[in-house]
């Protein structure tokens, strides 16, 4: 699975899809704006007053005035230390807000996006971006922008007091800031192409990891630790040796920035050492020229760092707003949205599916040219329970998916109770559909969380007569602290039959019009099978199911069996019919049956 690559020149609309959520602290930005503007003029002031003292204070021989000198310089500092106090809070609050609100913005897209979005795009991708990504664009933002407004201030205000104080001066003194331009052009492009090199990498080192702790049994068990560690330490010399190579570039940059400044500096002596010399310029300009040129380009470094910084950070931002801006591919369609905000508006609980289902014609693609599902029709009566068999990749878990609008047919139509079923809400469908999956996932918190999940607003009493009906209830209360035990992260405090069971709980609370079961059996052993098989029995009644299935003595007593192939229906009956036909479906129930009775006599 390749990374999204985003490769684009720097641009302003990219950083406006971050900057909006700076919006609800514009108040607290034009504050901190005028305390770095009000700092700045201050940095900007000192060289000038202290040119001021040398020349109408101590070389004047005016001692009378020293006492209103360091009044001047004590209110200058006393400002400052009140001013930076609070713009270093204010900056603070400003960052840790934006982290949370682009933070929450992304996650929330995610829970909008489609399957295929998450088909098509790594964790590891997705992680960096909500992590580290939305961290580098809230601290180059807040604290970005008080250095900016702080060194650009200064500047100005520097530059505007050198040039009315002696303009030629002032123009051999500034005459480097040309080159700095010029230099700053040129570091700026391989700068962004290597930061773009290096959020990628951390990227695909993101997915390692989350790959190494999810696949740790795995690795062990086949004793795959070498492979692991070579494939990692791959990743590792990637990012080391492109991190390195920005490393370098900015550290050429930085030296530059300070080499001009003290070109500028030594100008300024040169010719202002001549002036002062001539007697057409005083002692004290010429000290403030030269501490105004070395603080002149003090904010230059800051600016240059943060140019760096904001170079390295497009490729974030590149990122997030993508993510953000990511569309779903299913969307509600205009009358799909009018219904939900009339029943919104209403008050009205989500209308409950009587449960028919109808497949017209229809086909389906994940990569566009390459058909899963061809022609399939079908019509499913309310109540029914539809088995699908089938060898790996023949279509199963794709009819059920496309039946829940996980995904949606790129031929032909699925309809609901006689409604194409693009033309009801996303929130009501999924509202009546119930799906418990091979590998059943839990949420780190207790037993009783985990089956409220179904629907939230659920009291205690009826969680637990949802885990009675499936037969969870006993070994719930057998754990040590019954439904308020954790469960772990992904259930790993429960045995796979255990969460198998906690699911199908939360699969009832839910109390579904539809409800899918894929292969919700087949990872349990024969004796937890028989349990949850009941259990299952018990949630179908009176309910329009999908049951893929791997073992066929799960499905002997349902409605209707589709053996699939190649996307195609290659035979369908029931149970009965389907071992008459003599077919497919009796050789790979004959094979089945007589493995599971073989491995009942070694047993």
């Amino acid at each position: 699975m390749e990374e999204v690559d985003f490769r684009q020149p720097f641009k302003l609309a990219t950083w406006r899809g971050i900057l909006k959520y700076a919006l609800p602290y514009k108040k607290s930005f034009g504050l901190l704006v005028g305390m770095m503007m009000m700092v700045a003029g201050i940095d900007a002031l000192s060289p000038f007053v202290t040119g001021w003292v040398l020349d109408d204070v101590i070389i004047a021989s005016r001692p009378d005035l020293l006492p209103r000198a360091l009044v001047v310089y004590l209110v200058m500092v006393s400002l400052q230390a009140v001013v930076i106090r609070l713009f270093i809070g204010m900056a603070g609050k400003i960052e840790m807000g934006m982290n949370y609100a682009i933070r929450q913005a992304a996650f929330d897209r995610l829970q909008e996006l489609s399957f295929s979005y998450f088909d098509k795009t790594g964790s590891g991708w997705i992680m960096a971006r909500l992590t580290s990504d939305i961290g580098k664009l809230a601290d180059i933002i807040a604290w970005g922008a008080v250095d900016m407004v702080w060194g650009g201030t200064m500047m100005l205000a520097m530059a505007g007091l050198m040039f009315a104080r002696d303009w030629k001066l002032a123009l051999v003194t500034l005459s480097v800031v040309v080159p700095l331009l010029v230099v700053s052009v040129l570091v700026e492009r391989a700068l962004m192409e290597r930061s773009r090199l290096v959020r990628k990498t951390n990227s695909k080192i993101t997915q390692a990891f989350s790959e190494g702790i999810r696949g740790a049994r795995v690795v062990k068990t086949l004793a795959a630790e070498g492979v692991q560690n070579r494939a990692f330490g791959e990743l590792s010399l990637t990012m080391r040796r492109a991190s390195v190579k920005q490393a370098r570039l900015s550290a050429f940059y930085l030296p530059v920035v300070i080499a001009l400044g003290y070109v500028g500096t030594g100008l300024a002596l040169w010719q202002g050492g001549g002036s002062v010399l001539a007697g057409t310029l005083s002692y004290g300009t010429l000290v403030a020229f030269v501490f105004s040129a070395l603080q002149f380009f003090d904010p230059v470094t800051d600016l240059a760092r943060i140019f760096a910084d904001v170079q390295y950070a497009q490729a974030s931002a590149e990122r997030v707003v993508g993510l953000i801006e990511a569309q779903p591919d299913i969307v509600d369609s205009p009358e799909a949205l009018a219904r939900e905000k009339a029943r919104l508006a209403d008050g009205s609980a989500v209308p409950r599916l009587s449960g028919r289902v109808e497949f017209r014609n229809v086909s389906f693609a994940y990569v566009p040219g390459l058909e899963v599902l061809k022609d399939f029709s079908l019509d499913v009566a309310a109540g029914t329970t539809v088995a699908l068999v089938g060898e790996t990749g023949s279509g199963k878990t794709t009819i059920v998916n496309l039946a829940c609008r996980f995904y949606e047919p790129t031929a032909g139509s699925i309809r609901l109770d006689g409604q194409d079923y693009k033309e009801l809400p996303l929130a009501w469908l999924h509202g009546n559909l119930g799906y418990v999956l091979q590998q059943p996932y839990l949420f780190s918190g207790t037993v009783r969380e985990n089956i409220r999940y179904g629907k939230l607003t659920a009291s205690d009493a009826q969680a637990e007569q949802a885990s009675r009906l499936v037969k969870a209830h006993d070994f719930i209360v057998d754990l040590e602290h019954g439904y308020d035990s954790p469960v772990g992260e992904g259930g790993s405090l429960l045995s796979t039959g255990q969460k198998q069971l906690v699911s199908l709980a939360r699969a009832v609370l839910a109390d579904p019009a539809i409800l899918v079961l894929d292969e919700a059996t087949s990872s349990v052993d024969t004796e937890t099978e028989r349990l949850v098989q009941d259990a299952i029995d018990l949630v179908l009644e009176g309910r329009t199911s999908f049951v893929v299935a791997h073992r066929l003595s799960t499905i002997v007593d349902a409605d209707l069996i589709l053996v699939m192939k190649d996307g195609q229906v290659r035979e369908q009956g029931t149970h009965r019919e389907l071992l008459a036909m003599g077919g497919y479906y009796k050789k790979l129930f004959e094979a089945q049956f007589l493995e599971e009775t073989e491995a009942a006599v070694l047993a």
